[in-house]
């Protein structure tokens, strides 16, 4: 693979995981939009399906926004930023 391949390559790399990364944002905002305005929907719905108190309804999607926020971090806008990186001192150095 030439140099001219490789930074074509990383280019198209950067640029699916910034996408992926605007997505996972997204559904993070959406996630808690719908928590914030219909909470209480959501936690009919799913103490229909399955025995659970509000407190603990209310302590899993905490986590889970936040398992979410440090998974959307971590794999792909870090990622994102090492492979801009990576491009800036490839196309400094040639």
């Amino acid at each position: 693979m030439d140099n001219e391949e490789c930074n074509d390559f990383f280019g198209c790399l950067a640029k699916i995981l910034i996408r992926t990364f605007f997505l996972g944002l997204a559904l993070l905002i959406l996630w808690s939009l719908f928590f914030a305005f219909a909470g209480d929907l959501m936690y009919r719905v799913q103490s229909h399906w399955f025995e659970m108190t509000r407190t603990s309804f209310d302590l899993i999607n905490y986590c889970g926004l936040g398992l979410l926020k440090i998974t959307i971090l971590v794999f792909f806008l870090f990622p994102y930023l090492a492979v801009r990186l990576v491009l800036q001192k490839r196309t400094r150095t040639m």
